[in-house]
């Protein structure tokens, strides 16, 4: 059994900490147990519940009689609620179920949720609405060690599943259309936001090889000169020394002197780093999509 501070499932539920002791003594929405250092901590159930009552919540419900309900009753709610979700409240509730979902390992409700999303947004925008912000509550793109490794690899693998069956679905590349070769260096893991990009250039038209995570330099050297891709895109998600990053990339660019190399990253490490003349930075989702469009139109 899993065990989470307060702060913990405030992080995972947007909701401060202070409100949910309020919600604990005026309501007895929770009842955490607390240790020797009378510090409250909380179990899967409890997050769970609280998660189920936050969704609740943002779509017009009454805290006060959500928090007198048991379980069962919250949750049946809960199954009734996906073709009647307040649309100003959707992405929310996405949010918060899915992490339910992934934190109790529960797949059936994880797989109803997400195929809900999918069909209010598309893999798209489903990915900037409630997939990346998700994914920012777990803390899954920086590594802050924020929920237990086997919940982490639990609900990346899903998302995962999700992204590349969605790539599948999608028709082959242009004739004559740029390569682009993605990749992870070494000790790099998080592969969401890379799947996202593999998603968006194979949507675009373009042809993308993708390499996934972890890959040593002279391994990604050997795949170029394979496939002589034209652009080069990876992702920076772990908490490197600037220098180190800037030596990394200073070697990747004087490799592949020729190739166009995109990188993604927090913003952070972009302010502190000096990049190569043939290194551009992507700080958004939307610089990747225009990059896209500027070369549909030269194509």
């Amino acid at each position: 059994m899993d065990l989470f501070s307060i702060s913990q499932l405030a992080q995972f539920s947007g909701i401060k900490p202070h409100t949910i002791r309020m919600w604990e003594q005026r309501y007895n929405a929770l009842k955490p147990d607390r240790s020797e250092g009378n510090t409250r901590y909380y179990d899967n159930v409890q997050l769970r519940r609280l998660l189920n009552i936050v969704s609740l919540q943002q779509q017009r419900y009454k805290v006060s009689e959500l928090c007198a309900m048991s379980d069962k009753q919250i949750y049946k709610l809960i199954g009734d609620l996906p073709d009647n979700t307040d649309n100003n409240k959707a992405d929310d509730y996405f949010i918060s179920q899915l992490i339910a979902a992934g934190m109790s390992y529960d797949e059936i409700h994880f797989e109803k949720t997400f195929s809900h999303c999918l069909l209010k947004y598309g893999m798209k925008e489903a990915y900037t609405k409630v997939i990346y912000p998700m994914l920012v509550r777990l803390g899954l793109l920086w590594t802050k060690d924020s929920i237990p490794p086997a919940q982490e690899h639990y609900i990346s693998n899903l998302l995962r599943q999700k992204f590349f069956t969605a790539i599948d679905a999608l028709p082959p590349a242009k004739s004559g259309s740029d390569c682009w070769l993605l990749y992870l260096p070494e000790n790099e893991f998080h592969e969401i936001g890379l799947l996202h990009a593999f998603y968006l250039i194979r949507l675009s038209g373009s042809k993308a090889i993708y390499l996934g995570a972890n890959l040593p330099v002279d391994s990604l050297n050997e795949a170029v000169d394979q496939f002589s891709p034209e652009h080069l895109l990876l992702f920076l998600v772990h908490n490197n020394l600037p220098r180190d990053t800037e030596d990394y990339l200073n070697e990747i660019a004087r490799r592949f002197t020729s190739k166009k190399i995109f990188v993604a990253c927090q913003h952070k490490i972009i302010t502190q780093v000096k990049t190569p003349k043939n290194v551009q930075w992507l700080a958004s989702v939307a610089d990747l999509e225009q990059q896209l469009a500027s070369n549909s139109v030269i194509n």
